[in-house]
């Protein structure tokens, strides 16, 4: 089984603003045990792996980012006691993980096309935690859906057009000056929040820029996205851009 029957129906309703839980069977899978995700990790290329300690936080400085000290192979290879978070960024680099994640969108087509067009800039990221380890709080620019593959996470969710997460104009910037994905968190965004117990054969699909945190359970974390642009996240961004002029010649666009 790629994804559950109910779980295809729910994105169905959803796509592409609001988030969906999917079941997937595909827990478990050899591609993406520790060893394989090891080798994979030596083979990328350094700007196609980014790992830090697990307790950086929520608000973690992005100008700031700390190092756990460890080659990317040994950082996978140690996960258990190195108190890390790892993301194995365009794993459709790799032949056999490129052909997975196509099989894997592939079987979403007739639920993202009619709403947005076709998939394309298909990516796959990989994520490896440790224990209790956290994701800073930020936004991504892509469609994605999260399958948990090994271990157990809590998926903090905000909605994605709350203003007062996320200005107007910060979402200018993020497309115009290519702004990094962590936004600063505060305490009172808390309320927004909607929170999902991943576990093994669970799925999620996060809208576009949907702001969210990321905490592990008690045992080490696998976790896979299957990601894409749409004709719709295209268009948002070339308006976000042309905004971004506007606003930098002293216009107020709506």
């Amino acid at each position: 089984m790629m994804f559950d029957a109910d779980g295809i129906e729910a994105l169905r309703a959803a796509y592409p603003g609001a988030p969906a839980r999917l079941r997937h069977g595909l827990a478990g899978h050899p591609l993406f045990s520790l060893e394989r995700l090891a080798v994979l990790a030596a083979d990328l290329p350094p700007d196609c792996v980014e790992y830090n300690p697990g307790d950086a936080g929520v608000d973690q400085d992005p100008s700031q980012p700390p190092m756990n000290g460890l080659s990317p192979e040994e950082t996978v290879r140690r996960i258990e006691e190195n108190n890390s978070w790892m993301a194995l960024k365009n794993i459709e680099r790799d032949p056999a993980c490129a052909c997975f994640l196509n099989d894997c969108l592939d079987a979403l087509g007739a639920v993202v096309h009619p709403a947005t067009g076709q998939m394309h800039r298909r990516e796959g990221f990989v994520f490896v935690s440790s224990p209790g380890a956290v994701t800073p709080f930020h936004m991504d620019p892509e469609h994605n859906i999260l399958l948990q593959l090994q271990g157990e996470k809590t998926f903090r969710i905000f909605p994605p057009d709350a203003g007062e997460i996320v200005s107007d104009e910060r979402h200018e910037q993020y497309y115009a000056e290519h702004g990094h994905r962590n936004l600063p968190y505060k305490e009172a965004f808390a309320r927004l929040a909607t929170a999902h117990h991943m576990a093994p054969g669970d799925a999620l699909y996060v809208p576009v820029k949907a702001p969210h945190w990321v905490e592990v359970g008690p045992a080490i974390s696998v976790s896979l996205s299957i990601t894409w642009r749409s004709r719709a996240s295209d268009a948002e961004a070339r308006l976000r851009r042309a905004n971004a002029w506007l606003r930098a010649r002293g216009g107020a666009p709506p």
